[in-house]
C-alpha cells in the first residue's frame, strides 16, 4: 500500500520530482489549497511538507488519524507545535543546512554594501537620475579587522571569504574548540572586547537567553567610531533602538540588516535612515537553496514514511510500549540538567559524562542523548536534535561517556548526576524524581533541592555573616521578587540558588558580582 504524502505549501520543483518518482509513494499537492480545506485533505496523510504559512498546531494535529512525520523545508519550526506533534508520536525534522552558502553569500552582500554606500549610489543614479561620484567616497574591505560573533556553519564560511578580501578576522564563540578558527587562519579570542574593536562585526548566533540583545548602547559606546555592524542571522540579537540612535549619531557608520524582532514589517526606522542597508528576510532565497531544502524535505519525508529514518528529527516521538513512564520522566529531567547547566559555563565543553544510579542506569545510553540534546541547544541552538546530538558533540571535539551504578547504594532510589568538563574546570549537577515532580539534589558540589523551572540567579560565596540580606537588598533595589530561596553549604563557602519571577539583566549580575563574599554569579532559565 502507497504512503500518502501532503505537500501543504509551494516547494521547489524538484521536490515534487523526487516524491512523484517514489513508486511506493501517493503524492498531494496541496501546496495551493485553501487552510481551511487542508485539514481534510490531511486526515490520512502519513507525512507532510510544511513552509511557515501551514500552522501545525492543535486544530492541524487533531485533523490527522495516522500522520508520522512532519518536516518543515526550511530551518525555522516556530509554526509547529513540536511538544504537541511528540504527545502523538509524529516525529517533526527541519532542513537545517541547505541555506547555508546563502545566508552566507547575503551577509558578504551586507559586508561590501557596508563599505561602499552601494545602495544609495545605485538608486541615486536609477532613481533620482544623480551622477555624483564624490557623494559615494567607500573604503576599502582590505586590512580591515572583521569581528565574527559565532564561528559555526555560516559564520566560519564569512570568516574564510573575509579573509580573500585580505580582512583580518577574529571570531568569537566560547562553544567551539579554537582550532576551528585557528587551524582557517582567524584569531580566536576569549575577550569580547576583541570584537567591540573592530572595524565590522557581524553576528551569527542562534537566538537564546545569551544572545538576545547581545548589542547594545553599552556594547556599542566601546566600539569604534564608524563601526560597521551586520546581523543577517536572528532578529533581536541587535538591540534595534539603541542601534538606531547609534546610527543617528554616526557612531555606527552602517548597518547591513536581514532580520527584525518582529517580522514581516510594514515599516520599521531603520527604512529611514541613509546609512543602512534591509532586506525582507532574504537570507534562504536563492534558487539553489531553494532547491536544496526541495530535495532534501522530499527525502527525508520518504525515508521517514518508510520507517528507515528521521534526518534532523527535532523530537522523540515516545511509545509507552518501549520505555516506562517513570524513565521517561528521568530522560526529561536529564535534559534538563544538561540545558540549565550549559547556560552557567562559559568556555567550550570538553567532555559530557553521566553517571546513573538505581534501575534509570538501564537507560544510560539514552539519558546521556537526552542530556546532550539539553546541553547542545544551548551551543547550537534549534539544529540540535536527538539523532544528531552525538555527531554534533562529537564534532566540537567533546568526550562523551556514561557509568552505570545500578548495584551501588544512593540516597534515592534512582539518581541521575551529569558532569560537564572544560579544560579548566568540572560542573556537576545531580537529579532525582519525587513522586512525579522533577528535583535538582545536587549542583556543583553543593547539596540543595529545589525544581528546574523558572529564572535562576546561581549565588557562590565565602560563608560569611549578611551575605543573603545584600542580595537580597540588590535584587529589592531592581524590583525583582524572590519566588524562592535554597542555600546549600561545603567547607567554607555557599551556594543560593535564587528563583525570581522575571529574569535579572546583566546590570544586576554585575552589581551582585561586585558584592564582597561574591566569588561567582550566574544566571539560567528552564
Amino acid at each position: 500500500m502507497k504512503k500518502k504524502i501532503v505537500v501543504c505549501d509551494p516547494i521547489h520543483e524538484i521536490g515534487f520530482k523526487i516524491l512523484k518518482e517514489a513508486e511506493d509513494i501517493e503524492l498531494i499537492d496541496a501546496s495551493k489549497t485553501p487552510k481551511d480545506e487542508l485539514l481534510k485533505i490531511i486526515e490520512d496523510a502519513d507525512g507532510v511538507i510544511t513552509r511557515s504559512p501551514t500552522p501545525v498546531d492543535d486544530k492541524f494535529l487533531n485533523s490527522v488519524k495516522k500522520l508520522k512525520a512532519v518536516v518543515r523545508a526550511g530551518v525555522g519550526v516556530d509554526n509547529v507545535d513540536i511538544d504537541g506533534a511528540s504527545k502523538k508520536g509524529i516525529i517533526v525534522m527541519n532542513v537545517p543546512t541547505a541555506n547555508t552558502i546563502a545566508a552566507v553569500e547575503l551577509t558578504m552582500c551586507h559586508l561590501t554594501a557596508s563599505m561602499r554606500a552601494f545602495p544609495n549610489a545605485v538608486n541615486a543614479l536609477k532613481k533620482e537620475k544623480v551622477w555624483n561620484r564624490e557623494k559615494w567616497l567607500g573604503n576599502e574591505l582590505y586590512g580591515k579587522k572583521l569581528g565574527i560573533i559565532g564561528f559555526g556553519n555560516i559564520g566560519s564560511r564569512v570568516g574564510v571569504r573575509a579573509k580573500a578580501f585580505g580582512m583580518e578576522v577574529i571570531a568569537y564563540d566560547p562553544y567551539i574548540n579554537p582550532s576551528k578558527a585557528t587551524d582557517l587562519g582567524v584569531k580566536y579570542t576569549t575577550n569580547f572586547d576583541d570584537i567591540l574593536a573592530c572595524d565590522v562585526i557581524t553576528i551569527h548566533t542562534p537566538k537564546n537567553k545569551e544572545t538576545i540583545d547581545m548589542i547594545t548602547s553599552k556594547e556599542i559606546a566601546k566600539m569604534k567610531d564608524g563601526v560597521r555592524l551586520i546581523n543577517c542571522a536572528r532578529g533581536g540579537l541587535y538591540n534595534e533602538k539603541d542601534v538606531e540612535e547609534a546610527l543617528k549619531s554616526g557612531k555606527i557608520a552602517w548597518l547591513g540588516i536581514d532580520v527584525f524582532n518582529e517580522e514581516p514589517l510594514k515599516d520599521h526606522p531603520f527604512w529611514n535612515l541613509e546609512n543602512t542597508s534591509v532586506t525582507p528576510h532574504i537570507g534562504a532565497n536563492t534558487m539553489e537553496s531553494q532547491e536544496k531544502i526541495a530535495k532534501q524535505a522530499a527525502q527525508n519525508i520518504i525515508e521517514a514514511v518508510r520507517g528507515i529514518s528521521y534526518p534532523n528529527a527535532l523530537n522523540l516521538p515516545i511509545k509507552a510500549n518501549e520505555t516506562p513512564e517513570w524513565a521517561i520522566k528521568y530522560l526529561e529531567l536529564a535534559q534538563k540538567m544538561g540545558f540549565l547547566t550549559a547556560q552557567i559555563i562559559e568556555k567550550a565543553i570538553t567532555k559530557v559524562k553521566v553517571i546513573s544510579y538505581g534501575d534509570i542506569s538501564k537507560y544510560s545510553n539514552s539519558l546521556l542523548t537526552f542530556t546532550l540534546v539539553g546541553a547542545m541547544t544551548e551551543i547550537v541552538g534549534e539544529n540540535v536534535n536527538y539523532v544528531n546530538a552525538k555527531f554534533l558533540a562529537e564534532e566540537k571535539g567533546i568526550e562523551l561517556q556514561t557509568e552505570e551504578k545500578s548495584n551501588e547504594s544512593s540516597a534515592y532510589k534512582n539518581l541521575v548526576k551529569v558532569e560537564i568538563s572544560t579544560d579548566t574546570n568540572v560542573y556537576t549537577i545531580s537529579g532525582t524524581m519525587f513522586e512525579d515532580n522533577f528535583r535538582i539534589v545536587e549542583i556543583k558540589g553543593f547539596e540543595l533541592e529545589f525544581e528546574p523551572k523558572g529564572n535562576f540567579i546561581f549565588f557562590r560565596n565565602t560563608d560569611v555573616p549578611g551575605v543573603i540580606g545584600e542580595v537580597g537588598m540588590t535584587l529589592a533595589k531592581y524590583n525583582i521578587n524572590i519566588s524562592d530561596f535554597r542555600l546549600g553549604r561545603n567547607n567554607n563557602e555557599a551556594m543560593a540558588v535564587i528563583i525570581t519571577d522575571t529574569a535579572v539583566s546583566k546590570d544586576v549580575v554585575e552589581e551582585l558580582s561586585k558584592l564582597k563574599a561574591a566569588i561567582s554569579v550566574k544566571t539560567a532559565q528552564i
